[in-house]
């Protein structure tokens, strides 16, 4: 990219982008879809990948690959999985790659689509990287003619899309079919780690894969952004389950990381609640899909609410736990009458856990609007349907 093009970018980044390929004609030296998607890409690197803004020279690709693509926040964390030599088996945007690039001796990025490849080229000489080679192949063809255990990792991250644009979680239904390549893969490296859907069933994939070590669900910001099978070895017995959140919520700073495993969640016993006390607990997302739900109990020392109802209580707050905090104002009945007459201006956020209606069902029903700092929790304690009017 020519000066004259970056300077462009960076001084019309914060404009209405359709607004700008409508005036092409005005800027006759500049390439206006181009600059349009340096500029959408770089407004997506404020949330996604803010170190990438240090660069001006980085080139982003089009938009579905930018959607596709990891956040800095994943990919660092993957990067802690790695050591020595690497395989990005399916390299895309590059993300995870420039994160694994600042951790192994050597990196290889592959990638069947030319002009990516391209991008990926420039990119990491814009920023100053050596340790990473580019290929442009078909990364399933390409590992046939490697020696075997070629590398200590190799990664992968399957296409999520049918052929009609659904989106897929299952491995038989990604391309590549990880279950029709797995001996492959496990003999090219000491260790495979596989990125997943969040909406993957975790127990099924590991049977499918066989020889998983560890998962890991990742999330940031409390929400579930992936989940990583690291397989490869000698047989351990049980994988390790690690769940990741990668920020703290309620701007309160948390432990992020519990790791346990399914044998040690069914040994757990259970403690339930007879009443709930001053505080509600909800667990971040990863909690909520790995699965400790006894452990939770016994690790912060609170009582569930029921057996399928995956909220907590306690009397006293628990400043470090991994999720939303609330604190119980009163037992409410969930009626449109008593909704009003305590929440007289309308507004109040609905959490439903356990209960017959979704949320947006229930808040239409109690009259409510969305919005103000007062929570409407509707949930089952033991076998009783109830309300709780909370904040956090």
């Amino acid at each position: 990219m020519t000066r004259e093009f970056i300077n462009f970018v960076l001084t019309h980044e914060n404009e209405d982008t359709a607004r700008l390929l409508l005036s092409a004609a005005r800027y006759p030296d500049i390439d206006m879809p181009q600059a349009v998607q340096q500029i959408e890409g770089r407004r997506t690197a404020r949330e996604k990948w803010p170190s990438l803004l240090r660069c001006e020279d980085f080139r982003y690709p089009p938009r579905l690959n930018r959607e596709q693509a990891s956040s800095e926040a994943t990919a660092q964390y993957k990067s802690s999985l790695i050591s020595n030599t690497v395989a990005d088996l399916t390299g895309g945007m590059g993300i995870d790659t420039l994160a694994f690039a600042a951790t192994a001796q050597k990196v290889d990025y592959m990638e069947r689509n030319p002009q990516l490849c391209a991008l990926m080229e420039h990119n990491l000489k814009a920023l100053g990287i050596e340790n990473v080679t580019v290929h442009c192949a078909d990364s399933m063809e390409y590992l046939w003619h490697l020696p075997e255990k070629s590398h200590t990792t190799i990664y992968i991250d399957p296409a999520r899309r049918s052929a009609t644009g659904r989106k897929v979680a299952a491995f038989e239904d990604c391309e590549p079919n990880i279950l029709q390549h797995k001996e492959l893969l496990l003999s090219h490296c000491k260790q495979l780690i596989v990125k997943a859907s969040p909406m993957i069933d975790i127990d099924l994939a590991v049977k499918q894969l066989d020889m998983v070590k560890e998962v890991h669900v990742v999330g940031v910001k409390g929400e579930c952004k992936e989940v990583l099978f690291v397989c490869g070895g000698e047989p351990q017995g049980e994988p390790r389950m690690v769940c990741c959140n990668q920020s703290s919520l309620n701007n309160r700073s948390i432990p992020n990381i519990l790791t346990f495993t399914r044998s040690e969640e069914a040994a757990t016993e259970g403690r339930y609640c007879h009443s709930v006390g001053f505080y509600l607990y909800e667990p971040d997302a990863t909690l909520m899909k790995g699965g400790p739900f006894k452990i939770i109990c016994q690790r912060y020392g609170l009582e569930l609410l029921g057996q399928n109802t995956h909220l907590y209580t306690s009397d006293k707050p628990i400043d470090d736990f991994p999720g939303r905090v609330f604190e119980v104002l009163q037992e409410l009945k969930l009626s449109r009458k008593e909704v009003t007459a305590v929440i007289p201006n309308g507004k109040a956020h609905v959490v439903t856990r356990n209960y017959p209606a979704e949320a947006v069902v229930l808040q239409r029903q109690l009259g409510l609007r969305e919005g103000g700092d007062i929570f409407v929790v509707a949930t089952t304690v033991g076998n009783r349907k109830c309300g709780f009017l909370c904040k956090i």
